[in-house]
């Protein structure tokens, strides 16, 4: 290997890292806030490549019929445990229409302009709120009744929750694998290294995400709503702040990282409805790095299992998949002789 080689899988591995970066980053603020081990994080990647892909050829995207499919399951839960609150009808309606207002619009809307073939920016910005619409509707059907359970209990359902939007994915967009067109297709020359603009694209808009990120939590109200039931969830709800709204907003912002990876990584490689697992499980090593606890040592870690994927393509490429989740072994081992064992939770 030359530094010419060299050079290139680390552009490579850095592009990469980036977008497991964004999705560790995601895994630790829902395991954070909710003590959930979101498992489908993926998923979201894969809704938001194929979404896009079909308003590119001018056809309504599957997400469309889904989402309408669990508001409307969405609304029937909301309904019925409101009304089972004792809280009137008016007041049951109300929380209901909040619920699936904004996704059902969107929903709609997205159907009314999929053949009109707007421009790329216009079909990603689409995108992106129909799949950040999902966030609070899965929290809603799968998670909400459970919010107190064990975190044993909160990983089995996320399991059956990836097994569920896997299926669904299968159903509404087929087996059919998709390519998007890269956003910026000029090339840059950096030294002795010619980058593609999707990559500087990918940093860039990382790098953006996660200042916007620390922004919202360091400024504004809901930020600091979020990080202070991620410290106490009890402290907080006392407070006013109420776990079952910063579950809907942890969800739905999760969601959005996703689904804005999804659009990222779409032109660089073919997405398939399954294809989101492997890529949010490397964004899970990556927060499995940070202890699930830690943003910035979450994303270093994505950087490295970015690196190490890049350079076991090229070493050993056959087993790149089996050493990049290798890396979680040590990791665990290490966490667990340094932290010792705490008591489970009650």
């Amino acid at each position: 290997m030359d530094l010419m080689i060299a050079s290139i899988l680390v552009v490579d591995g850095i592009t990469n890292g980036a977008i497991y970066a964004l999705l560790g980053l995601a895994t630790v603020l829902v395991f954070a806030v909710t003590r959930i081990i979101f498992v489908p994080q993926g998923e979201f990647v894969a809704y938001g490549a194929l979404t896009l892909a079909l308003l590119q050829a001018g056809r309504v995207p599957g997400t469309v019929w889904l989402l309408l499919c669990l508001a409307a399951l969405a609304a029937v839960m909301e309904l019925f445990d409101t009304l089972r609150q004792g809280r009137g009808l008016r007041a049951a309606l109300v929380s209901t229409l909040r619920m699936v207002a904004l996704p059902v619009a969107l929903a709609l809307l997205t159907a009314w302009a999929a053949p009109q073939r707007f421009p790329m920016v216009v079909q990603a910005v689409l995108t992106l709120g129909l799949v950040a619409s999902f966030g609070p509707l899965v929290y809603r059907v799968a998670y909400q009744s459970l919010a107190d359970a064990s975190t044993l209990v909160l990983l089995i359902v996320s399991v059956g929750v990836h097994f569920a939007m896997t299926g669904l994915a299968l159903l509404f967009f087929g087996a059919e694998g998709f390519r998007n067109p890269p956003f910026w297709d000029e090339r840059v020359s950096a030294g002795m290294l010619t980058l593609n603009g999707q990559a500087v694209i990918i940093v860039a808009a990382s790098a953006a995400l996660m200042l916007l990120l620390w922004l919202f939590f360091e400024r504004s109200v809901y930020g600091k709503a979020l990080r202070a039931t991620a410290i106490n969830r009890l402290g907080a709800r006392l407070m006013g702040i109420s776990s079952h709204a910063a579950g809907r907003l942890t969800l739905a912002m999760a969601a959005l990282i996703g689904a804005l990876s999804g659009l990222l990584i779409g032109p660089t490689t073919t997405i398939f409805y399954d294809s989101g697992f492997l890529i949010g499980l490397k964004g899970f090593v990556a927060a499995v790095i940070g202890g699930l606890a830690s943003y910035p040592v979450a994303a270093v870690g994505a950087l490295f299992v970015g690196l190490v994927e890049a350079f076991a393509s090229f070493w050993a490429s056959a087993f790149k998949e089996v050493i990049v989740f290798t890396l979680i072994l040590p990791v665990l081992l290490w966490r667990s002789i340094a932290g010792g064992h705490a008591d489970e939770e009650h």
